[in-house]
């Protein structure tokens, strides 16, 4: 590691007039401070917002679940009420890495990383979720923007996310072995709106497909998805999976997500 000035405010002004001063914000710090020791990453300013209280917490307004940005993905994965109203999110946080990530992670980190293959990016997308910052609310579809970039602005702190509560919804996930991370991950859900699908894992970011959503607005079975065609070669491929294998598996795990969901 190297040298760096590390500020731990209480309170989310302060938070904002650090950032806005041109410190780095730290969440969960689970993908930063590993950066930070490969020198991928090299902040002069470090702004911990583990102390802010105002950032935690969740709680039921009307139709929705909203979710403190520095809320531990534990603790997303053991709350009564995500349990009650999205049983989906619940098992997609509790899914993520191991305990000591779990203990650590932080949702609004995760989302503001944007990683290509983690979980939550799936679920704020499957579920038309609403990204709340200092500044502004987002829309999901607004937000993510490609690999490891966001409609975020540079000092800008999310501060909660809003998730509409679903009819069903569910996520499943093959995970790379060693990581943990999303080889493909799928989040399904119906709406109001209609059934949305998102993955993660499988591109430079968290996606939509028109094609799974359509079918499933049809039919919300697993069989449904039998006759939709998954184009290989706008996935991508790596040591870990081939496009064609990758592609595959888009069509096994939104099968095993919808009959999670209507399980």
């Amino acid at each position: 590691m190297y040298a760096f000035t590390l500020e731990q405010p209480t309170t989310l002004a302060d938070a904002k007039r650090l950032t806005a001063d041109g410190a780095q914000a730290l969440a969960g710090g689970q993908t930063m401070l590993a950066s930070m020791k490969q020198r991928l990453m090299q902040p002069e300013r470090l702004v911990d917002l583990g102390n802010v209280t105002e950032l935690r917490g969740i709680k039921v307004d009307g139709q929705r679940v909203v979710i403190g940005a520095m809320t531990r993905h534990q603790e997303v994965a053991n709350h009564a009420e995500v349990l009650k109203h999205i049983p989906g999110l619940a098992a997609l946080a509790d899914g993520i890495g191991d305990r000591q990530v779990r203990a650590m992670g932080t949702m609004g980190g995760s989302v503001a990383n944007n990683d290509p293959a983690a979980c939550y990016p799936s679920a704020v997308l499957g579920l038309g979720a609403t990204v709340h910052t200092d500044r502004r609310t987002i829309a999901a579809d607004d937000f993510f923007q490609g690999l490891y970039t966001t409609a975020l602005e540079a000092g800008e702190l999310i501060t909660a996310i809003s998730f509409p509560v679903p009819t069903k919804s569910a996520y499943a996930k093959f995970r790379q072995p060693a990581s943990r991370f999303a080889l493909v991950g799928v989040f399904v859900a119906q709406t109001a709106g209609g059934v949305r699908v998102a993955i993660t894992g499988t591109g430079n970011g968290v996606f939509r497909h028109a094609g799974l959503e359509a079918a499933l607005n049809k039919s919300f079975t697993p069989d449904a998805v039998n006759a939709v065609v998954i184009d290989a070669s706008e996935i991508n491929g790596d040591l870990h999976a081939s496009q064609a294998y990758r592609a595959h598996l888009i069509k096994v795990q939104t099968q095993v997500a919808v009959a999670l969901a209507n399980a």
